[in-house]
Formats: C-alpha cells, sequence, structure tokens
C-alpha cells in the first residue's frame, strides 16, 4: 500500500480543523468520540461536460435509524436533536473512486468532501442511469482502525430526457412552514420523515414531469434547499416513501448545531443560485422546468436565472404559500412574458399541472390522477 492510500492516524497527522481536532483528541482520551461514518451524497454528471460532481459527508454515527410509521413525541424529538448535535469530522482524507480515476480530498471545517471527476464511459452518450462510486475514510479516527468504504451514486442523463426539473424542498414539496419560525421548529421537533406531508398532488404530478409527454421519458430531478447537509436522511426517506422521482440533493453547507437549529431553511439564499447555474452549465442542450415557492425568494431567483437562459426554461411554477403584493408577482410575470417564459404563480398543485399538460410538458392522461391525488392527500 502506497503512503498516500495507507491508513494513517487522524490526530497525529497535520491538517484543517485544528480546534475541532482537539474536541476530538479529548472526546477520544475520554472513550466519547462516535463511531466515523462515511455519507456519499448523490452527485451528477454529464457525457457533454465529461466530468461529474461528487458531494459526501464525514460524521460521527449518531445512531438514528429510519423511522417505522408514526413514532413517538420523545422519540422524534430524539432524532432531530441527534442531527443537530453530532459533530463534523474536519481535515479528514477520503478516497474517491470512479472506475479507473480517483481522487483524494480532505473534508471541510463542516465535514463535507467533494471532488470533480472524469466521466470516462465508452459508448459515449446512452440511456440516463445511475453509475456507483465508492468512498472510503484513509484516517485512522479512533482506537480501532475503520478503514470504511461505503458507495454512493451519480446521475447520467442521457438520451431519453426531454427537459430536467430543478425544484424547491421545503413549502414547495414538503408542508415546512419555512416563515414561521415557531410553527416550523414544532414540525421539525414533533414529526419524522415518514409524518411530514407532502403538498397534495405535488407527488403525482413530480412523476408526471419525470415521465415526459409521451410518458416514457426519465427527465432527471434535482431537488434544492436551504437546508443544512445532515437533513439529507430526513429528505431522502421523505421523498422515497411518498415515492417522488428520484433525483440529486443540493443542499446547504453551514455548521449544524442545536444554536442553529432554529436557523433551519433561512438565512441568505444566493446558493441556490449558483447550484442552478452550475447545473446549466453541466447540462447546456438540456431545458428546465424550475419550481419553488414564494416564501423564500424562488420567484426572484429563478427570474434572475431566466435573464440569463431565457431560451432554455420550459416554464417556472410558483406555489403561493402566502400572500404578497399583487404588484410584485404582475411585474415579475410582465418581464417574464417579454423573456418568452412562462411563470405561473398557483396555490394548488393541478393549476400548474393543467398548465404543464397544455405546452406538452406531462401527459394528458397523467392530468385526471394528479387531480385525484390531490384530493386524497
Amino acid at each position: 500500500m502506497t503512503d498516500e492510500n495507507r491508513m494513517i492516524d487522524y490526530f497525529e497527522r497535520k491538517n484543517k480543523g485544528f480546534l475541532k481536532k482537539l474536541k476530538f483528541r479529548l472526546k477520544n482520551k475520554l472513550g466519547w468520540l462516535g463511531v466515523p461514518q462515511v455519507i456519499p451524497y448523490r452527485g451528477f454528471g454529464s457525457h457533454s461536460s465529461g466530468e461529474v460532481n461528487i458531494t459526501g459527508g464525514l460524521y460521527e454515527d449518531k445512531g438514528m435509524e429510519k423511522p417505522e410509521g408514526k413514532n413517538s413525541l420523545l422519540e422524534n424529538i430524539l432524532t432531530m436533536l441527534k442531527r443537530y448535535s453530532g459533530d463534523q469530522i474536519p481535515g479528514a482524507r477520503i478516497k474517491i473512486r470512479l472506475g479507473d480515476e480517483q481522487k483524494q480530498p480532505l473534508t471541510g471545517e463542516n465535514g463535507i468532501f467533494k471532488a470533480t471527476m472524469p466521466l470516462n464511459e465508452k459508448g459515449g452518450e446512452q440511456s440516463t442511469k445511475w453509475i456507483p462510486y465508492d468512498a472510503e475514510l484513509l484516517d485512522q479516527i479512533g482506537a480501532e482502525v475503520n478503514n470504511f468504504r461505503v458507495r454512493g451514486e451519480i446521475l447520467i442523463p442521457g438520451t431519453d430526457t426531454s427537459y430536467g426539473v430543478i425544484s424547491d424542498i421545503d413549502d414547495t414539496i414538503m408542508i415546512s412552514h419555512s416563515t414561521q419560525t415557531i410553527r416550523k421548529l414544532r414540525l421539525m421537533l414533533t414529526h419524522n420523515s415518514r409524518t411530514r406531508k407532502p403538498f397534495p398532488g405535488v407527488e403525482a404530478f413530480y412523476r408526471a414531469l419525470h415521465q415526459g409527454v409521451d410518458s416514457n421519458s426519465k427527465n432527471p430531478f434535482f431537488y434544492l434547499s436551504s437546508s443544512e447537509w445532515n437533513l439529507y436522511d430526513l429528505i431522502d426517506d421523505f421523498c422515497s416513501y411518498n415515492q417522488f422521482p428520484k433525483g440529486v440533493y443540493l443542499l446547504r453547507e453551514i455548521n449544524p448545531g442545536l444554536l442553529n437549529m432554529w436557523k433551519q431553511g433561512g438565512g441568505n439564499h444566493e446558493h441556490k443560485f449558483d447550484k442552478i447555474i452550475k447545473i446549466f452549465k453541466m447540462y447546456p442542450k438540456l431545458s428546465f422546468v424550475l419550481v419553488g415557492d414564494n416564501g423564500q425568494h424562488d420567484p426572484e431567483i429563478y427570474a434572475r436565472v431566466a435573464r440569463i437562459y431565457p431560451q432554455r426554461i420550459k416554464a417556472i411554477y410558483i406555489r403561493t404559500v402566502r400572500k404578497k403584493k399583487d404588484r410584485h408577482m404582475k411585474k415579475l410575470i410582465a418581464e417574464m412574458e417579454e423573456l418568452n417564459v412562462q411563470m405561473v404563480f398557483t396555490p394548488d398543485t393541478i393549476n400548474a399541472a393543467q398548465h404543464a399538460e397544455s405546452i406538452n410538458l406531462i401527459a394528458k392522461s397523467a392530468v385526471k390522477p394528479i387531480i385525484e391525488n390531490s384530493f386524497t392527500d
């Protein structure tokens, strides 16, 4: 084993995160250090760019399991507290392997690691697929030799896509009350991924968008949120449990902690604009549908994107979760019309689905199930 690949004691190697390392050293001495856990997030790439973007995290294992339905109030509270109280491990070496390629990024102050790697697939562009990559912890953290290796996935859209979908999460697909701090905290602490509710009909609408107007497409989904990466498991299980299309999650990079829990989903949303532009650049030949709500500046962010890429936006759908001045909405709609971009403000999913069918984004046969789903949710 070469020096760069061999296991090295994390505490003996000079790296970033000096103050946090002192904290981990003390926890290790006292026997309080949890088992390190590598979490590979879903990446995305393209044949046109010839590269993939990979992100993951390194945390102390918080001992959380997927909920089995309606857990008790105490169980839900403890699980959410664990998400915000666990420590992120900075300055650790992670080996990422994709086919014959490999890289060794270091985790940042927030425990996040990133890598951009070449996509060396033979045969060129094919049908949409998910390809595997491996992420492995190279540093020894704690008394035991813990050479952890886990497998992640990367989305590679193919010839069976007609457009992509970029969607916000909080108050767009998941009821979150992001603009009301007390209600938001109560919901976070008392519910889990199986009891959090989607907006009526939205999962059926997204399945229709995924399948496209011919019902045979595999249009890629990118879920964007101002929620932090430590909520990744909750969001992923929520989407899977409610049968949303499988997609890539792009969350916010901040240092989680109990004192920051009340800020969840708030603050500056500029990162959303940056991530959307990154997606547009990754897929230069693909057009997109943008879906959000009017609670966290999504209309303004999407309008900024439309000014740069007006030819590549099929439609913008904005859920109206709080009242705003009609003058502002009308101004944005008028500006988008000048760019030949349709921006639709709607209080429910049915209006969005009917509009999507009218401009050939979804099949006509998909509208009735969406309406039925809206009334049964």
